[in-house]
């Protein structure tokens, strides 16, 4: 088991590989992105990546306060559903009932990769080669029909 110290200087190493995975690349809109933090551009929906020993996931999170604006958010991403599962070339998983860390219930779309441990250096570049793939589909998705979703909430 590793100390809170070495658990850190792993995290900090794994997403500073990764960053240099994706240093060149950019969006399809011809912009530099910082990956790790993909500018959704709609406040209270957060791209995420995770790799923890437990779980190495892309989410698209979806958290509203207003269960209103909710609602009509993940039902504009149902109409767009099967354009988003076509680019993203892996299964997609929707639940809209999803409980975050803070006990919160949000609806979450991600996208999941089994069978690799954050904890094993030979699973990094397959958990890199994941992110990137993921994150690359999820960009030509993305900026082609974020404008409808930032108009759902402006």
């Amino acid at each position: 088991m590793l100390s809170k110290e070495a658990r850190k200087e792993r995290n900090l190493l794994f997403w500073a590989s990764f960053k240099e995975v994706m240093r060149k690349r950019v969006s399809t809109t011809g912009r530099r992105v910082n990956w790790v933090t993909y500018p959704t551009e709609v406040k209270n929906t957060y791209l995420r990546l995770i790799s923890d020993g437990k779980t190495t996931a892309v989410c698209y999170d979806i958290q509203f306060k207003d269960e209103g604006i909710q609602a009509i958010f993940w039902e504009q991403l149902g109409e767009l559903k099967k354009v988003l599962e076509e680019r993203m070339k892996y299964p997609t998983i929707w639940d809209n009932s999803y409980i975050n860390a803070e006990g919160m219930k949000i609806g979450r779309i991600y996208w999941e990769l089994e069978n690799v441990n954050f904890y094993k250096d030979e699973d990094w570049p397959i958990i890199h080669q994941f992110f990137k793939d993921r994150l690359i589909e999820f960009d030509a998705f993305y900026q082609e029909f974020k404008d409808i979703l930032i108009s759902l909430v402006d």
